[in-house]
């Protein structure tokens, strides 16, 4: 799918993106969405590998190293956003509310998606080829964000969480924008028959190549949503700025994709 078929708004150039926030004698590598900084008000992006900046939790690095760099990344936000919510994955395709939430670190098990409407919440979720896909409903306040891996597309996770928003905060499809963040582009992500199957409702003889940013778009726009974009940025492709599961096979850090509106 070529970018004027995605309607691609994508991130600024890369020059632009790797934002050296001092903190002390430190700094959180990242690339941010502008475009919803300046439409919408939002904070929203996703950290990158430089320095070997990975936030990844469950992942067998020594756990003082990541929390460091996790405290790094809060302190870089703050006073902004006070409450920073974070949580243990399992590609599931549970939606949780975070609201009255108190100042200092949320975390929760077994989510994948989260949403909230209070100012000053950074929402998180990690990846390192799955898909970070940021909602927003502007002019409400309504941000989520959602970690989608082949399990949750083929689970109904976007549909799950866009349903679950409309129905919670009295809102319209139209109302509501979407961008598919930095993940694995179709052509590095080759599944075998049984993925192909679950996430396409069709038969499949073989292992094929699929893309989980087209197929989320696809659904968003036939819900309705008036703007849908995606990321022209692929972990795997630009794996010397991103962590990739996949490219690496398996030894790669995290990234942190986070989603919110600032304190006024």
């Amino acid at each position: 799918m070529s970018a004027r078929d995605s309607e691609v708004t994508d991130l600024v150039p890369l020059a632009q993106l790797v934002l050296e926030v001092p903190v002390g004698d430190a700094a959180v590598p990242r690339l941010e969405l502008a475009d919803w900084a300046v439409r919408y008000g939002l904070v929203a992006g996703i950290t990158t590998r430089q320095n070997g900046f990975s936030l990844g939790l469950w992942n067998g690095e020594p756990t003082e190293q990541v929390s460091t760099r996790w405290r790094t990344l809060r302190r870089a936000f703050e006073p902004r956003f006070p409450t920073v919510v974070l949580g243990h994955q399992v590609h599931g395709t549970e939606l949780r509310w975070h609201e009255d939430v108190p100042p200092g670190w949320l975390q929760v098990d077994g989510i994948d998606a989260h949403a909230t409407r209070q100012e000053g919440v950074l929402l998180t979720v990690t990846a390192a080829d799955c898909i970070p896909v940021y909602i927003a409903v502007p002019g409400s306040g309504i941000v989520a964000l959602v970690h989608a891996g082949w399990r949750g597309v083929a689970d109904n996770i976007l549909e799950h969480t866009l349903g679950e928003i409309t129905r919670t905060a009295k809102v319209r499809f139209r109302d509501i924008v979407m961008h598919c963040g930095v993940g694995i582009c179709g052509n590095c992500y080759e599944v075998g028959s049984e993925v192909v199957e679950r996430l396409t409702g069709r038969p499949a003889s073989g292992p094929a190549n699929v893309d989980l940013r087209s197929i989320l778009a696809g659904r968003a726009r036939a819900l309705g949503l008036s703007e849908v974009s995606i990321s022209a940025y692929c972990t795997a492709h630009h794996n010397d700025r991103f962590f990739s599961h996949r490219q690496s096979k398996g030894s790669d850090g995290r990234l942190v994709a986070y989603l919110g509106m600032p304190l006024a």
